[in-house]
């Protein structure tokens, strides 16, 4: 072997370990870039996962704000509302104080007038108009015939209704008033 031919065989050795280092810095680079891949498509993802739910919230966001404009258009038509209605009332309270004041007092004078008018027409006549019962009428001294009755709750206990089968135990026969 002469010297040549040693020389090819050291470079023969050295392109061999050279070449044996290239494929171990070719496989590492390919394991690295196949990690790299992976953790793209992952990153990839989650993106499109965090963009659909970023799009849910702002579409949730656009629906909240249709919402709270509607309820604002709707709350302008109820102070627009209510201020209309203020002034009715305000007009209405100008018109009943002006109609209380003008009508009230005499109205109530004719009222109180009725009532004492009825109150007098009933004491005169024995009855107690105010409780709205009628009481049984006893006609003083000596009267021919039995107690004017008028009907009431307290007719059905009178003793002079006791004499007349046909009301001694019909309840609804109280309200028919028989006067006699």
């Amino acid at each position: 072997m002469n010297t040549g031919q040693l020389a090819e065989l050291i470079a023969a050795g050295f392109f061999a370990a050279g070449v044996c280092a290239a494929v171990y810095v070719l496989f590492r680079l390919a394991r690295l870039i196949s990690a790299a891949t992976t953790m793209m498509s992952d990153y990839r993802d989650r993106a499109d996962l965090l963009i659909d739910r970023a799009q849910a919230a702002v579409d949730r966001a656009g629906e909240q704000l249709t919402r709270t404009d509607a309820i604002t258009a709707s709350m302008d038509d109820v102070t627009a509302n209510m201020a209309e209605l203020s002034g009715h009332v305000s007009a209405m309270a100008g018109l009943a104080r002006a109609i209380s004041g003008g009508f009230g007092a005499p109205l109530l004078r004719i009222s109180a007038l009725a009532y004492g008018v009825r109150r007098a027409t009933g004491l005169r006549l024995g009855t107690r108009a105010a409780a709205g019962t009628r009481q049984p009428v006893q006609v003083p001294g000596p009267a021919p015939g039995p107690a004017i009755e008028q009907h009431g709750p307290s007719s059905q206990h009178d003793p002079s209704n006791q004499h007349d089968p046909s009301n001694q135990h019909d309840p609804s026969n109280q309200h028919r008033g028989a006067r006699r």
